[in-house]
């Protein structure tokens, strides 16, 4: 498992456990999982954004932290929110964590999460050149999404 994804996972876990929630020590957890402050930050401010559902508010210095607080929204403006977060690209990595996180959150059962992530896997894209994978993902992401809701 790439480190981005271990980051991303754990503070998953973090508000799962303490009901959508999470005030992280940014030093504490880099130590904790290996890796330098730096990434943490990356995974926050890719997935962690108020387009996928969050709010975050960080406070610097010695006792600073990060709150990361998972937005209760309706199902369709969240849903809608993700699907404009996309762009015109995506990266498989980003996608499966997109949908793990729609999972946990209720609005994708267990088979449409994994239909999903079957077709924007790259052995499903596998046919397309390498240069337009992202885009025909984002495409794909974007379309089923807004099918889930109509």
């Amino acid at each position: 498992m790439k480190m981005s994804d271990l980051v991303a996972q754990t503070i998953l876990e973090m508000l799962d456990d303490h009901n959508g929630n999470a005030e992280i020590q940014r030093n504490e957890l880099a130590t904790t999982l290996g890796c330098v402050p730096s990434q943490i930050n990356y995974v926050i401010t890719s997935r962690f954004t108020p387009e996928q559902g969050y709010m975050v508010e960080s406070r610097r210095g010695g006792g600073g932290y990060i709150r990361i607080t998972r937005v209760h929204a309706d199902n369709e403006t969240l849903v809608m929110h993700i699907v404009n977060s996309i762009g015109d690209k995506i990266d498989k990595v980003t996608a499966e964590v997109m949908i793990k996180n729609l999972y946990r959150q209720q609005l994708l059962d267990r088979k449409l999460a994994n239909v999903m992530m079957v077709a924007l896997s790259d052995r499903a894209l596998a046919t397309a050149p390498q240069n337009i994978r992202d885009s025909l993902r984002a495409s794909i992401f974007k379309n089923m999404l807004i099918a889930t809701i109509s």
